[in-house]
C-alpha cells in the first residue's frame, strides 16, 4: 500500500517541527509549507491524501486557503487554530473542512484525528458511493460531487456535504439519528456533537431547498434525526 501523504500548513515553525515529526513517527509521508499560496502550488504539484492547515497566517489565512482548495480538488482537510470560538469552527466546516482541532491539543488526539479522516475518505471512495444515486428529481454525481437536478440545475457540493446528503438520500424515507449520521459520515470514532450536523443540514438546505426555513426535501423530526423525504 502507497504512503500516505500529508501537507502541514502553519506559519509557526516549531509547530510545523512538532507536527511534521509525529507524522512521520506514524509512517505517513510529510510536506510542508508556512504560507497559504504555497500550499496552493503543492496541492497541485504534489496531491496529498490529507492537508493539516492552521487557520491564522498572514496574507492568506487558511479559511481563504480552504475555499480555494475546495473549488478544485476534494482533499481532506483539518483546521488546526488557536482561535477555539464556535464561530471559527462553524466557518470552518460550512467551508468543507473534514474536522476543526483547536490548539494547543494533544498529540494522540491530532493523531486520532488524522487516522479517523482519512479512514472515512477512504472508505467514501470504495464501491458504496461510485454510481449516481437519485430520487425524486434530484440526483447525486459522486464523479463532479453536485447534486443534479432533472431540469439541468447543479448544485456544487463540499465532500462531507455530498457525503452527508450521499446517505440521508440513500435512506430516503428513514429517520437517521445523529449518532447513525456521525458513524456513517464522520467515521465510528468520531467525537463530535449533533450542533456540527445541524451546521451541513443547515448549509444543504441553503444549496437544495426551494426555501431552507420550510425544508421539503431534507426535513427535522424533533428528538430523533433528519430524513429525506421520498416523493
Amino acid at each position: 500500500m502507497a504512503t500516505m501523504r500529508i501537507l502541514v500548513v502553519d506559519d509557526d515553525p516549531p509547530s510545523v517541527k512538532m507536527i511534521s515529526f509525529l507524522l512521520r513517527e506514524e509512517g505517513y509521508d510529510v510536506i510542508s509549507t508556512d504560507n497559504g499560496l504555497a500550499a496552493l502550488e503543492l496541492v497541485d504539484s504534489h496531491t496529498p491524501d490529507l492537508v493539516v492547515l492552521d487557520v491564522m497566517m498572514p496574507h492568506l489565512d487558511g479559511f481563504e486557503v480552504c475555499r480555494r482548495m475546495r473549488q478544485k480538488v476534494d482533499v481532506p482537510i483539518i483546521f488546526l487554530s488557536a482561535k477555539g470560538e464556535t464561530v471559527d469552527k462553524v466557518t470552518g466546516l460550512q467551508l468543507g473542512a473534514d474536522d476543526y482541532l483547536a490548539k494547543p491539543f494533544e498529540p494522540a488526539e491530532l493523531l486520532a484525528r488524522v487516522k479517523a479522516v482519512l479512514r472515512r475518505a477512504e472508505a467514501f471512495a470504495g464501491k458504496d458511493i461510485e454510481s449516481q444515486l437519485t430520487v425524486g428529481d434530484l440526483t447525486l454525481d459522486p464523479v463532479t460531487n453536485q447534486a443534479v437536478y432533472s431540469d439541468g440545475r447543479t448544485v456544487d457540493l463540499t465532500p462531507i456535504e455530498f457525503r452527508l446528503l450521499y446517505c440521508l438520500m440513500r435512506n430516503a424515507g428513514r429517520i437517521l439519528s445523529h449518532d447513525l449520521l456521525m458513524s456513517a459520515v464522520w467515521g465510528y470514532d468520531y467525537e463530535g456533537d449533533s450542533n456540527q450536523i445541524a451546521v451541513y443540514v443547515r448549509r444543504l438546505r441553503i444549496k437544495i431547498e426551494k426555501d431552507p426555513n420550510e425544508p421539503k426535501l431534507l426535513t427535522t423530526v424533533r428528538g430523533l434525526g433528519y430524513k429525506f423525504e421520498r416523493p
